[in-house]
């Protein structure tokens, strides 16, 4: 029996951004099941934006070329579990993978209609996805624009597809998921935030990372 394949998007910018590690605790989740684990950057990734040609409705693929789209695309399509572990920055994604959505467009032929759009995928794909979600706000509603795209994405790329979806909140500095309960108190007194939530945050962070690694081994189990 083949080990599940994990294909995951570091989308923030910062090496020690809080979505990252959510990630790294949902990585250690799965590699306890021996799952196949490949973490990408997007930001080191020569990605070129979709320029809505629509010729990928003709070739099954993208048109673009010379750029890290061919080899990516084929990890993604060989991946069993596809994780996205993401800021959010205004109210959406980082510009980085951003670009590698919008090439998802290329797996989906399109077809225009009288009342709308009819979205086929050339394979009917069967994968579960993670949306690991770290963000500013103290109130996780201003990550909807983001959990519709991808509920929007999953669904038209097949009815096999599962979504699953964990979201932090009122997580502004880097690192800031990991601070003890003291060190939200000084980070939230410069942020005029009142100090009696650090010790709420520092257990509601730390049951977040757990959640992260109970569900990479929960989804990587075969």
């Amino acid at each position: 029996m083949e080990n599940v394949k994990v294909l995951a998007f570091a989308g923030s910018p910062r090496n020690t951004g809080n979505s990252r590690l959510m990630l790294e605790r949902f990585v250690k989740g799965a590699e306890k099941n021996r799952a196949t684990t490949e973490v990408v950057d997007p930001h080191e990734l020569k990605i070129k934006p979709c320029t809505g040609c629509l010729r990928c409705n003709i070739l099954k693929r993208c048109s673009l070329r010379e750029d890290d789209w061919s080899g990516l695309s084929e990890k993604i399509l060989a991946s069993d579990l596809i994780v996205f572990a993401t800021p959010v920055y205004f109210h959406h994604l980082p510009a980085p993978l951003k670009l590698i959505i919008d090439r998802f467009r290329s797996f989906i032929h399109v077809q225009i209609t009288e009342t709308g759009l009819i979205h086929t995928p050339y394979e009917q794909w069967n994968k579960q996805f993670v949306l690991l979600l770290s963000m500013g706000s103290s109130d996780d509603r201003d990550a909807e624009p983001v959990v519709g795209l991808f509920r929007f994405m999953t669904s038209i790329l097949g009815s096999g597809n599962g979504l699953h979806l964990l979201k932090a909140t009122r997580l502004a500095m880097a690192g800031q998921v990991i601070k003890t309960a003291n060190q939200l108190k000084i980070l939230y007194e410069k942020m005029k935030l009142p100090l009696h939530l650090a010790e709420q945050d520092e257990r509601q962070n730390r049951e977040l990372l757990d959640k992260c690694e109970n569900l990479g081994h929960r989804l990587t189990r075969k």
